[in-house]
């Protein structure tokens, strides 16, 4: 499918916030650049059969039928997905193939023992590189460009969650070539317009990536492979060896779940994630003075280490696109539209953007748009099949999707295939969560959480030594 060109700006919002668009499949600067003037691929009609159905078209799913058919061209593969293929978190998060385990190592240990998640973590390195080989032997132009991941630190306290990252990294087995502590020189030299900052670590295993054609020309490849896509064919209900849908139902030995948050929308599944949004603006194009004076190479992934974090990276058209966390949760988790955007924690990106990059701080906001990740109750991701009644689930990533995804996907076709590897060995694979805490006593502890990190980023910040109020939600939150 071939991408189409972005508009350079937009007129100005009511309200400050950048018009959001009419058509639902562009609700993201990365979705807009690929659905626009596209056509939908056909919906499931009527009965359909195969030997392996993938529930979700997400990073997830593809991943998974992409493995399953290039390892055995004879199964019959089916996906199906209820908007487009790369609809949900895949054409809406940060744009990062980064390193890092999803979850927490702890937890992980605690079951499965420390060698494990050393395996891991080494695993998740391999991970961008070997979506940086798919991209490139399918010839998908996504912009993947290996520039590298910097987290930043700007107060005292973040240089001590800086240090003690870097520290937990050498644990789990990276040296100074996969991990690098820098000082304040360093930084400026690496990123010259990158203000106050203190402190970073430093990885040359992440690449930046549009997240949307990334998933778009992943979907093209599978189809190239033989696998059939089914666009708008929502699943209704998924059981062994069947799957209804609105507009049909599809018969099979093996029924994979690959719908992430929107898991929560199924009977019987409200209370296995928490649908946490994280929200994302991009700039207009910026002129080559304004990256010159930035200094931000081509690639290079940025992002802080603050309790509400941001993340951003330089587009491949010559925008910055930033995100953060702290979007508002609201009761009974909806997933809808009303949450991808928030005048509160947009005008905060706004205010994080000018601060941290002040050569681009007078640059037009065009896009502000957002999407729900899925959090399980322990933050850890799973990766299960059961050989008896040929239903598997692949997710749970809670914001790793990128690189965790591709490696569930070619797990789970080990997993079908039967063959035990290292990856089937890899500590989330069969790893159960438990389920979230009932309405209201979630909303409340999702709200008191969100205050709380809210107030310790402030604290932090005005007075330069650490927020002790920021423990209190450590319990329920991923590892830093």
């Amino acid at each position: 499918m071939s991408r189409i060109p972005r508009p350079e700006s937009r007129p100005a919002a009511v309200g400050g916030l950048p018009p959001e668009s009419p058509n639902r499949w562009s609700r993201s600067l990365w979705l807009e650049g690929v659905t626009r003037g596209s056509v939908p691929r056909a919906p499931l009609s009527g009965d359909h059969t195969c030997d392996v159905v993938i529930v979700g078209g997400g990073f997830g799913g593809l991943w998974t039928a992409y493995y399953l058919k290039a390892a055995d061209p004879s199964l019959r593969v089916t996906v199906l997905e209820a908007e487009i293929a790369g609809f949900g978190g895949a054409g809406r998060n940060g744009g990062f193939v980064s390193p890092g385990i999803a979850g927490s190592p702890g937890r992980y240990a605690k079951a499965h023992g420390w060698d494990a998640v050393i395996r891991a973590e080494r695993e998740t390195l391999h991970g961008v590189e070997e979506i940086g080989r798919v991209v490139g032997a399918e010839g998908i132009d996504c912009g993947f460009a290996m520039g590298g991941g910097l987290i930043v630190a700007t107060t005292e306290p973040q240089v001590q969650r800086i240090v003690a990252r870097v520290e937990a990294k050498r644990e789990l087995g990276l040296g100074e070539e996969d991990v690098r502590l820098l000082d304040a020189a360093e930084c400026a030299d690496l990123v010259p317009g990158a203000a106050g900052v203190l402190a970073a670590s430093y990885t040359p295993h992440c690449a930046r990536v549009d997240p949307a054609l990334l998933a778009r020309g992943l979907a093209d490849a599978c189809e190239r492979l033989g696998v059939t896509i089914f666009e708008q064919s929502r699943a209704e209900q998924l059981e062994p060896k069947l799957v209804r849908c609105t507009n049909g139902q599809v018969h099979a030995e093996i029924v994979i779940r690959a719908t992430e948050s929107y898991t929560v929308r199924e009977r019987g599944q409200h209370r296995s994630f928490l649908p946490l949004y994280s929200l994302m603006i991009a700039t207009e194009p910026l002129s080559v003075q304004v990256w010159e004076e930035l200094g931000w190479p081509d690639g290079l992934g940025i992002g802080d280490i603050r309790h509400l974090y941001y993340y951003s990276q330089r587009t491949m058209d010559g925008r910055i696109a930033l995100g953060g966390r702290g979007a508002p949760y609201q009761l009974g988790s909806p997933i809808t539209a009303r949450n991808e955007r928030d005048a509160g924690v947009y005008a905060r990106l706004v205010e994080t953007l000018r601060q941290a990059f002040p050569a681009a701080a007078q640059a037009q906001i065009t896009h502000h748009w957002g999407g729900p990740l899925a959090v399980p109750r322990d933050w850890c991701m799973r990766t299960t099949f059961d050989p008896a009644t040929g239903v598997g689930f692949v997710g749970a990533f809670g914001g790793h999707g990128v690189t965790a995804a591709n490696i569930a996907g070619r797990t789970m076709r080990d997993l079908i295939s039967g063959e035990r590897t290292e990856l089937t060995s890899l500590p989330w694979v069969g790893h159960r969560s438990p389920t979230w805490e009932p309405e209201p006593l979630r909303f409340i502890a999702a709200r008191l959480i969100t205050q709380a990190l809210e107030g310790s980023d402030a604290y932090e910040e005005r007075t330069g030594r650490p927020a002790k109020r920021a423990r209190l939600a450590a319990p329920f939150l991923p590892p830093s």
